[in-house]
């Protein structure tokens, strides 16, 4: 059961001195539509469940993984059976920049099956089990391990995603280590002039590519936009902000690199599914 739900957002309540929540869950009960800032990672023991992840509907088969991501929209019906869904505090895994890369990997929920690829597929099985049992040890390293489970889990992903981008795109490893190099240049001028005006010209040059084959790269390999990115690190961004009780909304959407209060409000919405406010006022709440 979901315990404190305000409108369609969810306060995880980890346990004393937890920074990771597991739930070895065969409740027979629906699961409204709602969203939280931790990442979720579900797997099916018993039975096959459907989770509806922003619009599309995902079925999880026994020893199947599903990936959802912080922020996003999502929901079950009530199906009967066993499955654990672990949930861990962003902040470790988000707010450190050298996991940036990790993080891309769940832009989007990824549903691993074996069907996708066998070896990703025993490795997230594997790591969810590892979660299960080191969740109840006493060790003053047991969540160390379950975080350093879940970046391998990640990296795993990114390392197959790369290589379905690969062969997508049809190049070779020199290529794709080639648009790594450039692109993490790339995401690293935005990560350092988000609160500026950002143009393509300025991107293209910093990659070295004329402007339409970096915006036409730079969508393949990251699976968004160049715009999408940087309204998504401008986001990011302001959520920080936001926690400071001292600081206003205007100035926060300011200081994020948002031109106007609407397009901050309309962007920030799109992406945190409520308005910059509300997620100020939840927060207030925790």
């Amino acid at each position: 059961m979901i315990k404190h739900l305000s409108g369609d957002y969810e306060t995880v309540e980890y346990d004393e001195e937890k920074y990771v929540l597991l739930y070895d869950n065969d409740d027979n009960e629906a699961y409204p539509v709602h969203w939280h800032g931790e990442i979720e990672i579900i797997m099916a023991l018993k039975n096959t469940y459907v989770v509806n992840v922003a619009g599309k509907d995902y079925s999880i088969r026994e020893n199947d993984v599903l990936l959802i991501p912080p922020g996003e929209l999502h929901s079950m019906p009530a199906i009967p059976g066993r499955r654990l869904i672990f949930q861990c505090d962003n902040a470790v895994l988000g707010g450190v920049p050298v996991l940036d890369p990790l993080m891309r990997g769940v832009s989007s929920a990824v549903l691993i099956t074996p069907e996708m690829d066998k070896d990703l597929h025993i490795l997230a099985k594997k790591t969810m089990l590892d979660i299960f049992a080191l969740y109840s040890s006493k060790s003053e390293l047991a969540e160390v391990k379950i975080y350093t489970g879940v970046i391998n889990l990640l990296m795993g992903l990114r390392e197959y995603q790369l290589e379905q981008q690969k062969a997508v795109m049809d190049i070779d490893d020199d290529k794709i280590d080639e648009y790594s190099e450039k692109f993490g240049s790339v995401l690293k001028y935005i990560d350092n002039n988000y609160m500026y005006d950002i143009t393509l010209d300025q991107l293209a040059n910093v990659a070295g590519y004329s402007k339409y084959h970096f915006s036409r790269i730079f969508k393949q390999y990251n699976s968004m936009s160049y715009l999408q990115y940087i309204n998504a690190r401008r986001t990011k961004a302001a959520e920080l902000l936001l926690l400071e009780p001292d600081i206003p909304i205007t100035e926060v959407a300011m200081r994020s690199g948002f031109k106007s209060l609407t397009t901050f409000n309309r962007v920030f919405k799109e992406i945190k599914h409520c308005t910059p406010t509300d997620y100020k006022k939840l927060y207030e709440l925790r």
